[in-house]
Parts: C-alpha cells; structure tokens; sequence
C-alpha cells in the first residue's frame, strides 16, 4: 500500500480509562506499574466513552494494561451491530463487555485456561450482557472456528514467554484468514517496541487493507526496565520509543486489516 496509512478518530480525544488505583491525578496519566502488581486481585471501575463497567479480576490474571485501554476505547467508538467476533485472549472481559454492548450478535471468547474464562463469564453476567457467547480453552491462534466477521485481539509482547517475541502479533497476523471471513476484520493493538513497519509489511504481504484506528502514548512500565534483555532488543528497533525528560515512552497503536475478499 503506497502513501500513508489514514488513522482514525485522530481528531478526537480518547477518554481517560480510571481505574484505581493507578491514576496519577496531577498529570493525568497512568503510573508505570509493576508487573507483579498489574498480576494481583483487584475490582475495577472504568469509563471508556459512555459506558461503564465494573470488573473482578482475580489473582494471576492481568489487569487492564494501557494496552487494553486504549483498545477499549477504540472498541467503544466503533459500531459491530450484527457482527459475530472471536477474541482471542479474553482475560478479564474487559473487550468482551464493550464488543457486546457495541452489537455484538454473537462472541467467541478464548482463553488459555479455564479458571480465567470463568471469571470472564462472572464479569459479563455482572455487566448484564445477554449477546450469545461461547467460551473455549485455547492456545492463542490454534482454534477449531472461522468465518467470523471480526478478529479482536491484545497479542503479548514484552512479557511473552517467548524467545522470539512477536511470536503472537506475528502469528496473529498469519493465521487469521483461518478464523475470519474473506473481507472481515483484525483489530489488535501492539507498542512501537514491537516495530510499527514490520507489522505493516506483513499484513500487506497478506493480502489486507491496513488502517489505523487509534495511537496514544504512555510512560515505560516498571517492569521494562528490569529486564535488561528486553531493553537492549528494543533497542535495536528502530524509532521503538521516545525519551523526554529522563523518561521512556512508547507509542501504541491499534491496527485494522482487512482480509481480502478472496
């Protein structure tokens, strides 16, 4: 695709996603969080848009990250009247909450483990959601499903477990012809670390239509910094982030490809 890529709702302020108790109240911005911490219990309370919602989310399970945040809010601005979605990597059901109260007809939700997909069940039975909804057990993109209308997914990277670290935005991006429709959508969010030109390069090599959705900066979390592998990788990625101040930052984006209709 030649020339640049448009990027919406570039006019329009995203919402502050509020939830306690990582909010620096002088500036605005979300506090780098320990990963340890991001790891712990916690109810939720957060505002993407007009909508409201309230989570439980256990221990080991990750509390919404900026990643997260800034999908909800795309997510919350776009219309899936009538879609049926998957998402791969629920987690606390943070998306699932807003894909169905933005129309949803039906989801497909996935999760590495079954205690983690029950607590995501908890949480939109909590939110009053009533779309159809199936729950499964999978390892990221091995899932027995196609023909949906939409992808949605928050790939790991910094914390992969993995050697090779865009191993899920990479297989993500490969593989997704297998569960969505010819002309449907793949909506994920990945950080400038993960290397913004690489990612494009693939999904064109794919055969999609790549737009941009949403882009926001946010501070390094603590738990960059205490891996010193992880920090000389980054490194070496061109334009990966920012440093103002004494401080890193890293720039997210939300993708959009459009799967070729054949």
């Amino acid at each position: 695709m030649d020339g640049p890529h448009p990027l919406r709702y570039s006019d329009k302020p995203m919402e502050e996603f509020i939830p306690f108790p990582r909010t620096d109240s002088e500036h605005g911005t979300l506090d780098p969080t320990p990963q340890k911490k991001n790891l712990a219990a916690s109810t939720i309370c957060c505002t993407f848009g007009q909508l409201d919602i309230e989570l439980d989310v256990p221990e080991g399970v990750w509390n919404p990250t900026p990643h997260g945040i800034l999908l909800g809010e795309v997510l919350e601005k776009m219309d899936f009247s009538g879609e049926s979605i998957i998402e791969l990597g629920t987690g606390c059901g943070v998306h699932a909450v807003v894909l169905a109260l933005r129309g949803a007809r039906e989801l497909l939700l996935t999760e590495i483990d079954e205690k983690i997909l029950s607590h995501a069940k908890i949480n939109l039975e909590k939110n009053g959601i009533e779309t159809k909804m199936r729950f499964l057990v999978a390892d990221w993109i091995q899932v027995d499903a196609s023909g949906y209308d939409s992808l949605v997914a928050n790939p790991p990277f910094c914390v992969a477990g993995k050697n090779y670290r865009r191993y899920f935005i990479d297989t993500l991006i490969l593989d997704a012809h297998k569960l969505v429709r010819p002309g449907g959508k793949l909506i994920f969010i990945q950080s400038s670390m993960a290397d913004f030109p690489r990612t494009i390069r693939l999904m064109e090599d794919c055969g999609m239509t790549v737009q941009f959705l949403g882009e926001k900066e946010y501070p390094f979390r603590d738990y960059y910094l205490e891996d010193p592998t992880f920090m000389t990788e980054i490194d070496g990625v061109a334009d990966s982030y920012t440093l103002r101040d004494g401080i890193r930052y890293e720039r997210l984006r939300v993708f959009e490809g459009t799967l070729p209709e054949d």
